[in-house]
Protein backbone atom coordinates (compact mmCIF):
# COMPACT_ATOMS: atom_id res chain seq x y z
CA UNK A 1 0.00 0.00 0.00
CA UNK A 2 1.33 3.28 -0.98
CA UNK A 3 1.46 5.82 1.75
CA UNK A 4 2.66 8.71 0.11
CA UNK A 5 1.98 9.63 -3.86
CA UNK A 6 3.15 12.96 -5.21
CA UNK A 7 2.36 13.85 -9.10
CA UNK A 8 4.96 15.57 -10.92
CA UNK A 9 2.48 18.70 -11.10
CA UNK A 10 2.33 18.13 -7.43
CA UNK A 11 6.16 18.25 -6.83
CA UNK A 12 6.85 21.51 -9.19
CA UNK A 13 4.35 23.47 -7.86
CA UNK A 14 5.65 22.71 -4.64
CA UNK A 15 9.60 24.04 -5.61
CA UNK A 16 7.94 26.90 -7.26
CA UNK A 17 5.99 27.53 -3.86
CA UNK A 18 9.60 26.99 -1.91
CA UNK A 19 11.41 29.19 -3.98
CA UNK A 20 8.81 32.30 -3.19
CA UNK A 21 8.83 31.72 0.79
CA UNK A 22 5.80 29.25 1.04
CA UNK A 23 5.25 27.06 3.32
CA UNK A 24 7.03 23.61 2.91
CA UNK A 25 4.85 20.58 3.13
CA UNK A 26 5.90 17.05 4.47
CA UNK A 27 4.97 15.59 1.31
CA UNK A 28 7.84 17.83 -0.82
CA UNK A 29 10.47 17.03 1.77
CA UNK A 30 9.37 13.43 1.14
CA UNK A 31 9.87 13.52 -2.38
CA UNK A 32 13.20 15.59 -2.12
CA UNK A 33 14.57 12.89 -0.10
CA UNK A 34 13.11 10.33 -2.41
CA UNK A 35 15.25 11.86 -5.08
CA UNK A 36 18.29 13.36 -2.82
CA UNK A 37 18.40 11.16 -0.28
CA UNK A 38 22.31 9.66 0.13
CA UNK A 39 21.07 7.04 1.89
CA UNK A 40 18.57 5.95 -0.63
CA UNK A 41 20.75 6.90 -3.25
CA UNK A 42 23.57 4.34 -1.96
CA UNK A 43 20.98 1.32 -0.97
CA UNK A 44 19.49 1.47 -4.84
CA UNK A 45 22.84 0.26 -6.03
CA UNK A 46 22.19 -3.29 -4.42
CA UNK A 47 19.20 -4.37 -6.33
CA UNK A 48 21.42 -3.00 -9.80
CA UNK A 49 23.94 -4.91 -8.24
CA UNK A 50 21.64 -8.42 -8.13
CA UNK A 51 20.39 -7.77 -11.08
CA UNK A 52 23.59 -8.09 -12.52
CA UNK A 53 23.78 -11.20 -10.52
CA UNK A 54 21.03 -12.51 -12.01
CA UNK A 55 21.85 -11.72 -15.44
CA UNK A 56 25.51 -13.63 -14.87
CA UNK A 57 23.64 -17.06 -13.30
CA UNK A 58 21.00 -17.00 -16.58
CA UNK A 59 24.22 -16.80 -19.19
CA UNK A 60 24.13 -20.85 -17.95
CA UNK A 61 21.11 -21.15 -20.31
CA UNK A 62 22.76 -20.19 -23.33
CA UNK A 63 26.01 -21.89 -25.33
CA UNK A 64 29.88 -20.91 -24.97
CA UNK A 65 31.43 -19.63 -27.49
CA UNK A 66 35.49 -19.58 -27.41
CA UNK A 67 37.76 -18.19 -30.04
CA UNK A 68 41.74 -18.78 -29.43
CA UNK A 69 44.53 -18.12 -31.69
CA UNK A 70 48.25 -18.09 -31.48
CA UNK A 71 51.77 -18.90 -32.95
CA UNK A 72 53.72 -21.46 -31.63
CA UNK A 73 57.86 -21.51 -32.21
CA UNK A 74 59.23 -25.13 -31.70
CA UNK A 75 63.10 -25.80 -31.71
CA UNK A 76 62.46 -29.06 -33.74
CA UNK A 77 59.27 -29.86 -35.19
CA UNK A 78 57.41 -33.53 -33.83
CA UNK A 79 58.35 -35.98 -36.14
CA UNK A 80 58.36 -40.34 -36.40
CA UNK A 81 60.13 -43.10 -37.41
CA UNK A 82 59.32 -45.41 -40.04
CA UNK A 83 61.30 -48.45 -40.89
CA UNK A 84 64.68 -46.58 -39.94
CA UNK A 85 63.34 -43.16 -41.53
CA UNK A 86 62.69 -40.40 -40.19
CA UNK A 87 59.74 -37.96 -41.19
CA UNK A 88 58.31 -34.84 -39.71
CA UNK A 89 55.00 -34.65 -39.21
CA UNK A 90 55.25 -30.81 -38.49
CA UNK A 91 56.64 -27.32 -39.40
CA UNK A 92 58.37 -26.03 -36.95
CA UNK A 93 56.71 -22.38 -36.21
CA UNK A 94 53.06 -22.43 -36.98
CA UNK A 95 49.45 -20.51 -36.93
CA UNK A 96 46.61 -22.16 -34.84
CA UNK A 97 42.83 -20.94 -33.96
CA UNK A 98 40.49 -22.67 -33.46
CA UNK A 99 36.51 -21.90 -32.31
CA UNK A 100 34.37 -24.07 -30.00
CA UNK A 101 30.73 -23.91 -28.73
CA UNK A 102 29.76 -25.68 -25.78
CA UNK A 103 26.72 -26.11 -24.37
CA UNK A 104 25.31 -28.28 -20.80
CA UNK A 105 22.37 -30.41 -21.99
CA UNK A 106 21.74 -31.33 -18.84
CA UNK A 107 23.30 -31.11 -14.86
CA UNK A 108 20.11 -32.71 -12.64
CA UNK A 109 18.53 -29.22 -11.93
CA UNK A 110 22.05 -27.34 -10.84
CA UNK A 111 21.68 -25.06 -13.35
CA UNK A 112 18.09 -23.95 -13.21
CA UNK A 113 18.57 -23.90 -8.83
CA UNK A 114 21.57 -21.14 -10.01
CA UNK A 115 19.31 -19.02 -11.71
CA UNK A 116 16.51 -19.10 -9.37
CA UNK A 117 18.23 -18.25 -6.68
CA UNK A 118 20.07 -15.14 -8.18
CA UNK A 119 16.40 -14.16 -9.43
CA UNK A 120 15.32 -14.51 -5.53
CA UNK A 121 18.34 -12.30 -4.34
CA UNK A 122 17.57 -9.95 -7.07
CA UNK A 123 13.77 -9.22 -5.56
CA UNK A 124 14.81 -9.75 -1.86
CA UNK A 125 17.38 -6.85 -2.84
CA UNK A 126 14.46 -4.72 -4.98
CA UNK A 127 12.12 -5.38 -1.25
CA UNK A 128 15.27 -4.20 0.15
CA UNK A 129 15.52 -0.96 -1.58
CA UNK A 130 11.91 -0.29 -0.88
CA UNK A 131 12.66 -0.82 2.86
CA UNK A 132 15.19 1.85 2.74
CA UNK A 133 12.68 4.29 1.16
CA UNK A 134 10.64 3.60 3.98
CA UNK A 135 13.53 4.18 7.19
CA UNK A 136 14.18 7.24 5.01
CA UNK A 137 10.40 8.79 5.02
CA UNK A 138 10.38 7.99 8.52
CA UNK A 139 13.57 9.71 9.32
CA UNK A 140 12.55 12.42 6.97
CA UNK A 141 8.80 12.74 9.31
CA UNK A 142 10.91 12.08 12.40
CA UNK A 143 13.07 15.31 11.23
CA UNK A 144 10.36 17.28 9.99
CA UNK A 145 8.47 17.15 13.10
CA UNK A 146 11.80 17.54 15.04
CA UNK A 147 12.00 21.12 13.47
CA UNK A 148 8.47 22.21 14.05
CA UNK A 149 8.50 21.23 17.96
CA UNK A 150 11.89 22.92 18.41
CA UNK A 151 9.86 26.22 16.72
CA UNK A 152 7.68 25.53 19.06
CA UNK A 153 9.68 25.00 22.05
CA UNK A 154 11.64 28.22 20.85
CA UNK A 155 8.26 30.32 21.18
CA UNK A 156 7.60 28.83 24.67
CA UNK A 157 10.86 29.88 25.82
CA UNK A 158 10.23 33.38 24.43
CA UNK A 159 6.86 33.86 26.24
CA UNK A 160 8.88 32.61 29.64
CA UNK A 161 11.31 35.54 28.78
CA UNK A 162 8.65 38.08 28.07
CA UNK A 163 6.74 36.82 31.09
CA UNK A 164 9.70 37.29 33.41
CA UNK A 165 10.79 40.36 31.93
CA UNK A 166 7.43 41.35 32.81
CA UNK A 167 6.99 40.40 36.09
CA UNK A 168 10.71 41.58 36.76
CA UNK A 169 9.57 45.31 35.71
CA UNK A 170 6.78 44.88 38.06
CA UNK A 171 9.23 44.16 40.98
CA UNK A 172 11.10 46.75 40.28
CA UNK A 173 8.56 49.06 40.42
CA UNK A 174 7.54 47.72 43.58
CA UNK A 175 10.71 47.96 45.16
CA UNK A 176 11.49 51.34 43.84
CA UNK A 177 7.81 52.21 46.00
CA UNK A 178 9.16 50.71 48.61
CA UNK A 179 6.84 47.97 49.41
CA UNK A 180 9.43 44.49 48.45
CA UNK A 181 12.29 43.73 48.34
CA UNK A 182 15.41 43.82 46.58
CA UNK A 183 15.45 39.79 46.90
CA UNK A 184 12.31 39.73 44.59
CA UNK A 185 14.20 41.85 41.91
CA UNK A 186 16.98 39.60 42.13
CA UNK A 187 14.86 36.29 42.33
CA UNK A 188 13.72 37.63 39.28
CA UNK A 189 17.10 38.56 37.40
CA UNK A 190 18.45 34.66 38.23
CA UNK A 191 15.35 33.28 36.29
CA UNK A 192 15.48 35.13 33.92
CA UNK A 193 19.40 34.35 33.25
CA UNK A 194 18.04 30.16 33.37
CA UNK A 195 15.04 30.92 31.02
CA UNK A 196 17.42 32.82 28.60
CA UNK A 197 19.71 29.75 28.36
CA UNK A 198 16.69 27.51 27.93
CA UNK A 199 16.37 29.60 24.95
CA UNK A 200 19.21 29.64 23.57
CA UNK A 201 19.63 25.76 23.91
CA UNK A 202 16.09 25.41 21.90
CA UNK A 203 17.59 27.13 19.34
CA UNK A 204 20.74 25.40 18.92
CA UNK A 205 18.08 22.26 18.78
CA UNK A 206 16.42 24.38 15.89
CA UNK A 207 19.50 24.77 13.74
CA UNK A 208 20.46 21.04 14.51
CA UNK A 209 17.03 19.76 13.41
CA UNK A 210 17.56 21.61 10.26
CA UNK A 211 20.91 20.37 9.11
CA UNK A 212 19.34 16.88 9.84
CA UNK A 213 16.50 17.41 7.67
CA UNK A 214 18.52 19.33 5.15
CA UNK A 215 21.08 16.24 5.44
CA UNK A 216 17.85 13.91 4.29
CA UNK A 217 16.30 15.88 1.91
CA UNK A 218 19.47 16.92 0.03
CA UNK A 219 19.01 20.51 0.79
CA UNK A 220 22.15 22.83 1.26
CA UNK A 221 23.17 22.66 4.71
CA UNK A 222 22.04 26.40 5.34
CA UNK A 223 18.29 26.15 3.68
CA UNK A 224 15.79 27.45 5.80
CA UNK A 225 11.72 28.25 5.32
CA UNK A 226 8.87 27.72 6.94
CA UNK A 227 7.47 24.54 7.78
CA UNK A 228 3.53 23.47 7.35
CA UNK A 229 2.70 23.82 10.59
CA UNK A 230 -0.69 21.56 9.80
CA UNK A 231 0.83 18.39 8.77
CA UNK A 232 0.17 15.42 9.70
CA UNK A 233 0.45 11.69 9.36
CA UNK A 234 -2.51 9.63 8.12
CA UNK A 235 -3.75 7.34 10.89
CA UNK A 236 -4.66 3.64 10.17
CA UNK A 237 -3.81 0.20 12.47
CA UNK A 238 -4.57 2.07 15.82
CA UNK A 239 -7.04 -0.97 16.25
CA UNK A 240 -8.75 -3.91 14.75
CA UNK A 241 -5.66 -5.12 12.80
CA UNK A 242 -4.17 -8.45 12.62
CA UNK A 243 -0.62 -7.92 13.35
CA UNK A 244 0.90 -10.75 12.16
CA UNK A 245 -0.66 -10.56 8.91
CA UNK A 246 0.60 -6.83 8.70
CA UNK A 247 4.14 -8.14 9.57
CA UNK A 248 3.85 -10.27 6.43
CA UNK A 249 3.27 -7.68 4.08
CA UNK A 250 6.19 -5.71 5.30
CA UNK A 251 9.16 -4.98 2.51
CA UNK A 252 11.75 -6.63 5.28
CA UNK A 253 9.91 -9.44 5.80
CA UNK A 254 9.08 -10.22 2.19
CA UNK A 255 12.85 -9.56 1.29
CA UNK A 256 13.95 -11.86 3.76
CA UNK A 257 11.41 -14.37 2.77
CA UNK A 258 12.88 -14.26 -0.68
CA UNK A 259 16.17 -14.57 0.89
CA UNK A 260 15.22 -18.11 2.73
CA UNK A 261 14.24 -18.83 -0.62
CA UNK A 262 16.79 -18.51 -2.57
CA UNK A 263 18.94 -19.94 0.20
CA UNK A 264 16.91 -23.22 -0.37
CA UNK A 265 17.86 -23.23 -4.26
CA UNK A 266 21.35 -22.78 -3.15
CA UNK A 267 21.62 -26.11 -0.92
CA UNK A 268 19.59 -27.59 -4.07
CA UNK A 269 22.48 -26.56 -6.20
CA UNK A 270 24.95 -27.83 -4.29
CA UNK A 271 23.62 -31.00 -2.84
CA UNK A 272 23.41 -32.37 -6.65
CA UNK A 273 27.27 -30.98 -7.85
CA UNK A 274 28.10 -34.96 -7.39
CA UNK A 275 26.28 -35.49 -10.17
CA UNK A 276 27.48 -36.02 -13.71
CA UNK A 277 26.80 -33.09 -16.14
CA UNK A 278 25.75 -33.86 -19.98
CA UNK A 279 27.06 -31.48 -22.24
CA UNK A 280 27.96 -31.44 -26.15
CA UNK A 281 30.86 -29.41 -28.73
CA UNK A 282 31.07 -28.09 -31.78
CA UNK A 283 34.29 -26.81 -33.02
CA UNK A 284 36.29 -25.91 -35.78
CA UNK A 285 40.35 -26.43 -34.82
CA UNK A 286 43.18 -25.50 -37.50
CA UNK A 287 46.49 -26.06 -36.78
CA UNK A 288 48.80 -24.36 -39.81
CA UNK A 289 51.11 -28.05 -41.27
CA UNK A 290 51.39 -27.92 -44.77
CA UNK A 291 53.22 -31.47 -44.25
CA UNK A 292 49.29 -32.76 -43.12
CA UNK A 293 46.09 -33.46 -45.48
CA UNK A 294 43.78 -32.20 -42.77
CA UNK A 295 45.39 -28.50 -41.05
CA UNK A 296 41.06 -27.55 -40.08
CA UNK A 297 39.52 -30.55 -38.11
CA UNK A 298 35.68 -30.19 -37.62
CA UNK A 299 34.77 -32.19 -34.27
CA UNK A 300 31.09 -32.85 -32.58
CA UNK A 301 31.37 -34.33 -29.45
CA UNK A 302 28.60 -35.16 -26.63
CA UNK A 303 30.20 -36.16 -23.36
CA UNK A 304 29.97 -36.58 -19.58
CA UNK A 305 31.53 -34.57 -17.33
CA UNK A 306 31.96 -35.64 -13.46
CA UNK A 307 33.69 -35.14 -10.54
CA UNK A 308 35.21 -37.79 -8.64
CA UNK A 309 37.20 -35.51 -6.18
CA UNK A 310 37.86 -32.47 -4.99
CA UNK A 311 39.49 -32.68 -1.80
CA UNK A 312 35.84 -32.73 -0.14
CA UNK A 313 35.80 -29.01 -1.28
CA UNK A 314 32.23 -30.30 -2.14
CA UNK A 315 31.09 -31.53 0.62
CA UNK A 316 31.86 -28.10 2.80
CA UNK A 317 30.43 -26.42 0.21
CA UNK A 318 27.13 -27.81 1.06
CA UNK A 319 27.35 -27.70 4.64
CA UNK A 320 28.08 -24.49 3.90
CA UNK A 321 24.93 -23.77 1.71
CA UNK A 322 22.43 -26.05 4.57
CA UNK A 323 23.81 -23.75 7.81
CA UNK A 324 23.28 -20.19 5.62
CA UNK A 325 19.52 -21.99 5.17
CA UNK A 326 19.35 -22.63 9.14
CA UNK A 327 20.61 -19.52 9.96
CA UNK A 328 18.62 -17.43 7.47
CA UNK A 329 15.14 -19.64 8.83
CA UNK A 330 15.91 -18.10 12.61
CA UNK A 331 16.84 -14.46 10.66
CA UNK A 332 13.18 -14.77 9.78
CA UNK A 333 11.50 -15.91 12.66
CA UNK A 334 13.74 -12.59 14.35
CA UNK A 335 12.63 -10.15 12.35
CA UNK A 336 8.91 -11.40 12.55
CA UNK A 337 9.11 -11.02 16.30
CA UNK A 338 10.87 -7.75 15.86
CA UNK A 339 8.25 -6.57 13.42
CA UNK A 340 5.39 -7.72 16.05
CA UNK A 341 7.46 -5.59 18.71
CA UNK A 342 7.66 -2.36 17.17
CA UNK A 343 3.95 -1.86 15.65
CA UNK A 344 3.44 -2.85 19.72
CA UNK A 345 5.39 -0.26 20.38
CA UNK A 346 4.56 2.06 18.03
CA UNK A 347 1.07 1.39 18.88
CA UNK A 348 1.53 1.98 22.77
CA UNK A 349 3.57 5.24 21.83
CA UNK A 350 0.15 6.29 19.67
CA UNK A 351 -2.31 5.74 22.19
CA UNK A 352 -0.43 7.22 24.88
CA UNK A 353 0.54 10.42 23.13
CA UNK A 354 -3.10 10.98 22.23
CA UNK A 355 -3.89 10.91 25.96
CA UNK A 356 -0.93 12.94 26.67
CA UNK A 357 -2.44 15.58 24.70
CA UNK A 358 -5.52 15.45 26.22
CA UNK A 359 -3.90 16.29 29.47
CA UNK A 360 -2.01 18.89 28.40
CA UNK A 361 -4.45 20.95 26.81
CA UNK A 362 -6.00 20.61 30.44
CA UNK A 363 -3.13 21.42 32.10
CA UNK A 364 -2.05 24.59 29.48
CA UNK A 365 -5.64 26.11 30.99
CA UNK A 366 -5.09 25.51 34.15
CA UNK A 367 -1.69 27.05 34.38
CA UNK A 368 -2.43 29.75 32.66
CA UNK A 369 -5.30 30.60 35.37
CA UNK A 370 -2.69 30.09 38.10
CA UNK A 371 -0.16 32.36 36.48
CA UNK A 372 -2.59 35.15 36.51
CA UNK A 373 -3.94 34.31 39.82
CA UNK A 374 -0.23 34.50 41.39
CA UNK A 375 0.10 37.64 39.20
CA UNK A 376 -2.71 39.35 40.84
CA UNK A 377 -2.06 38.37 44.41
CA UNK A 378 1.67 39.40 43.72
CA UNK A 379 0.33 43.16 42.36
CA UNK A 380 -1.73 43.17 45.42
CA UNK A 381 0.78 42.57 47.74
CA UNK A 382 -0.84 39.44 49.49
CA UNK A 383 1.34 37.04 47.18
CA UNK A 384 4.82 36.40 46.72
CA UNK A 385 7.82 36.89 43.54
CA UNK A 386 8.22 33.07 44.06
CA UNK A 387 5.00 32.24 43.80
CA UNK A 388 4.55 33.94 40.50
CA UNK A 389 7.86 32.36 39.28
CA UNK A 390 7.12 29.25 39.62
CA UNK A 391 3.81 29.83 38.43
CA UNK A 392 5.25 31.08 35.08
CA UNK A 393 7.46 27.90 35.29
CA UNK A 394 4.88 26.00 35.32
CA UNK A 395 3.06 27.25 32.23
CA UNK A 396 5.86 27.43 30.30
CA UNK A 397 6.75 23.57 31.45
CA UNK A 398 2.62 22.62 30.50
CA UNK A 399 3.39 24.42 26.98
CA UNK A 400 6.41 22.59 26.21
CA UNK A 401 4.35 18.68 27.36
CA UNK A 402 1.70 19.97 25.37
CA UNK A 403 4.00 20.52 22.11
CA UNK A 404 5.94 17.47 22.83
CA UNK A 405 2.66 15.04 22.98
CA UNK A 406 1.74 16.92 19.54
CA UNK A 407 4.85 15.81 17.79
CA UNK A 408 5.54 12.55 19.54
CA UNK A 409 2.26 11.60 18.42
CA UNK A 410 2.42 12.55 14.81
CA UNK A 411 6.26 10.44 15.13
CA UNK A 412 4.39 7.64 16.81
CA UNK A 413 2.08 7.50 13.79
CA UNK A 414 4.73 7.42 11.37
CA UNK A 415 6.39 4.65 13.24
CA UNK A 416 3.41 2.83 13.45
CA UNK A 417 2.41 3.37 9.73
CA UNK A 418 6.23 1.73 9.01
CA UNK A 419 5.96 -0.81 11.47
CA UNK A 420 2.92 -2.15 9.46
CA UNK A 421 4.90 -1.63 6.07
CA UNK A 422 2.32 1.04 5.19
CA UNK A 423 5.10 4.16 5.44
CA UNK A 424 7.22 4.64 2.09
CA UNK A 425 8.04 7.51 -0.26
Amino acid sequence: MRFIHVSLFIVCLAMASDALGATISLQYCLQRAAESNPAIKSAAWESRIAEENSRIASAAAFPRIDLNTGYTIQMKPQAVKIGGTTAETQEPDYVFAGIAVTYSIYDFGRRDARIRKERAYTEAASLGFKFSMSSAALQVIEAFFGVLEAGKLVQAADEEVAQITEHRRVAEVLLEEGVVTRNDLLQADVRLASAQQKRLTMLNRVQNSWLLLNFLTGSAPDFRGELDDAASVPVSGLTGVDDSDSAGNRHDIMAQKLILEARGFEVQENRESYLPEIYTRLGIDYVQNDKAREQAIFSSTLGIRINLFDGFAGEAVRGKAVKQRARQQDALRLAEQRALLEIATARNDATIAMERIRVSEAAIRQSSENLRINRERYQERVGTATEVLDAQSLSTQAKTEHYRALYDYQVAVAHLQNALGKLWI
